[in-house]
């Protein structure tokens, strides 16, 4: 089901959370930077209305409603999915976004910068070069259609605190993903706290919770060439 702006704040208030005139002002500003950015770079191939608030706001959002964090680090953030929208939502939270590409970071800068939001770091670097300088310094790390589990979780869990947690947001193969990615869980320091599943006519989406429970080797995360060559467990 797509939903529309209004469905968008009516479905947040049933969570409890209440979303200002000044935050949909926010929200709205950012679709408007999406989609006349994507014109000229490719940012995302949902362009329609009622797709956007579903797809790229309210699924970014709604993993973290019921967590309780200052920090989150978002790793591969391409067009700002999830980072942006949880940072619109929760204002008070500093929030780093780790991405690759120069132009995407041009574009996460902008968005930041017409949207007046406080607190927030763009880092141009690959995960496992941030990790060097960033190791377990987060209470929570998010990626959202990064790469698969294995190669993820590695590329995520060394940045995670001790007793924080790790959100991954993943699509239909999500299940089948997680049960190759048993021995990366318990290698880099993570247990499986719990999975939300959602299944619709258009899409099924599957976000997994770990917690760190425990430090990842300082080993991880290698080179991605190492990592993609032979991911753990794989």
């Amino acid at each position: 089901m797509n939903m529309n702006k209004n469905e968008f704040i009516k479905t947040l208030e049933k969570e409890d959370i209440h979303v200002t005139e000044m935050q949909m002002e926010q929200f709205e500003k950012y679709k408007s930077l999406l989609l006349e950015w994507n014109e000229k770079m490719n940012l995302t191939s949902i362009t329609e209305e009622e797709e956007i608030w579903q797809k790229h706001f309210y699924d970014s959002v709604y993993p973290f409603l019921h967590l309780d964090f200052s920090n989150l680090c978002d790793v591969g953030s391409g067009a700002g999915f999830p980072g942006i929208p949880v940072k619109i939502l929760f204002p008070n939270i500093e929030l780093n976004m780790v991405e690759p590409l120069k132009k995407r970071c041009t574009f996460l800068k902008e968005v930041v910068r017409q949207l007046g939001l406080e607190k927030v770091n763009v880092y141009d670097q690959r995960a496992e070069d941030f990790a060097k300088d960033y190791r377990e310094s987060f209470e929570v790390v998010s990626a959202r259609a990064v790469a698969r589990l294995t190669i993820l979780l590695e590329l995520c869990a060394p940045l995670v605190q001790k007793n924080g947690t790790m959100v991954a947001l993943k699509g239909k193969n999500g299940k089948e993903e997680l049960e190759n990615a048993q021995l990366a869980i318990e290698t880099l320091g993570l247990q499986m706290e719990k999975e939300e599943l959602f299944e619709s006519e258009e899409a099924t989406r599957v976000n997994f919770y770990f917690k760190k429970v425990k430090n990842s080797p300082k080993k991880y995360p290698r080179a991605y060439g190492q990592i993609k060559k032979k991911p753990l467990g794989e």
